[in-house]
């Protein structure tokens, strides 16, 4: 029986997904799962059975992932989930910031009991006209789940599509289109093109990457687009280039107190993923993820650990083993093992960081000690015996 606690409302599609074998609890200490969106974990005591967090959703900047890592808790977080509900709202960032549709609306709203109103429509549209993006230049910075759904999509509309990402996967190349041209540098992208969007992970390398000297790079009357994380562009510099009319339009989907209100700034309240569907896709791979772990302990798309698959165990008994990446811990592993007289029938190891995983199946019963003889090995963080 395993037990659950759920931060925010998660999708009822998602815990639908949940066995009988699944329980919710009322406090999180009691619990061996927590299901998490946007709720703050860093001051949080976790309990000592918890052996997994799921965020529903890509960002995990509300979760001390090193303090997990060091506790042997496991986090997952569910990308490309809510790939297409933000890659949708990319697209209508840049018809707002093309055209001035609020513009208008406001107009025909303050303008509601003017019986005259069709008339005077035609005259005053021309302050609320804008451009086409056919043939404009648009550079996608990450090339992730999102960002190749948004170069695509751009594509399709006509676009002259540039992407840069020197570390792009495999899978995403061959999802990004042909037409997609590959920028060799994140310069050629600022002064090249037209729109820039903006899609990569807040990392130390990445923060603030948007500054003054990247403005200083791009077109005069550019948008630029940020539906990643806020810390990604400066908040001084933007503010500067939009004063100046060096940047046309800001589209953001992170409001904050600096560019809240700056006229050419379309800011837009974190709606990227929420959409019904997006968010019954972030609760259904999270439940999956989680569940993947507790009872067969695969780790797959995990932020502090390495992911780690062996399916299912068959007939055999399963160790897992969290611990930190140093020398001659499988040596370790094997003489427990070996003294106890288990035959190890497969066995994989990964690593990530400072931290590993061990997966051991066996084809005889383990002994109740093994898990105190493995947790004594200096540098394992947590042991299970998954039958």
């Amino acid at each position: 029986m395993y037990k659950y606690y759920c931060y925010n409302a998660i999708s009822d599609v998602g815990l639908g997904n949940l066995t009988y074998d699944y329980v919710p609890v009322s406090d999180a200490k009691d619990a061996d799962g927590i299901l998490v969106r946007s709720a703050g974990l860093h001051d949080m005591e976790f309990g000592k059975n918890l052996k997994v967090i799921a965020r529903a959703g890509a960002g995990v900047n509300n979760i001390p992932l090193d303090r997990c890592a060091e506790e042997g808790i496991v986090v997952f977080n569910t990308p490309g989930a809510n790939a297409n509900g933000v890659k949708e709202l990319v697209i209508a960032g840049m018809l707002l910031a093309s055209r001035d549709i609020v513009g208008g609306i406001n107009w025909v709203q303050e303008n509601e009991e003017d019986g005259n109103i069709a008339k005077e429509a035609e005259k005053a549209k021309k302050k609320f006209a804008g451009c086409e993006l056919e043939g404009k230049k648009l550079g996608v910075i990450g090339l992730g789940a999102i960002g190749v759904l948004v170069a695509n999509a751009a594509t399709n509309l006509g676009m002259d599509v540039y992407g840069y990402d020197p570390y792009v996967s495999v899978d995403s190349a061959w999802k990004l289109s042909r037409s997609v041209r590959h920028a060799r540098s994140v310069d050629e992208i600022y002064s090249e093109c037209d729109y820039i969007t903006i899609h990569v992970p807040a990392l130390d390398s990445t923060k603030g990457m948007i500054d003054a000297n990247a403005v200083g790079l791009m077109k005069q009357g550019v948008v630029v687009l940020n539906f990643a994380r806020d810390i990604l562009v400066n908040s001084e510099a933007i503010v500067d280039a939009l004063v100046s009319g060096k940047v046309k339009h800001y589209v953001t989907d992170f409001p904050t107190p600096e560019i809240a209100g700056v006229k050419g700034a379309i800011v837009i309240p974190h709606l990227g993923a929420s959409t019904e569907e997006a968010e019954d896709n972030c609760a259904k791979m999270a439940v999956k993820e989680m569940r993947n772990y507790l009872e067969y302990g695969n780790i797959k798309n995990s932020v502090n650990y390495p992911n780690c698959d062996m399916g299912h165990p068959g007939e055999n008994k399963r160790i897992t083993i969290l611990h930190q990446n140093i020398p001659n811990m499988i040596g370790q592993f094997s003489n427990v093992l070996s003294k106890d007289n288990m035959n190890i029938a497969d066995m994989t190891n990964k690593s990530k960081g400072g931290y590993a995983y061990t997966m051991i199946d066996v084809d005889s019963d383990i002994p109740k000690t093994v898990t105190n003889d493995l947790l004594g090995i200096k540098g394992v963080l947590r042991v299970r015996i998954l039958n």
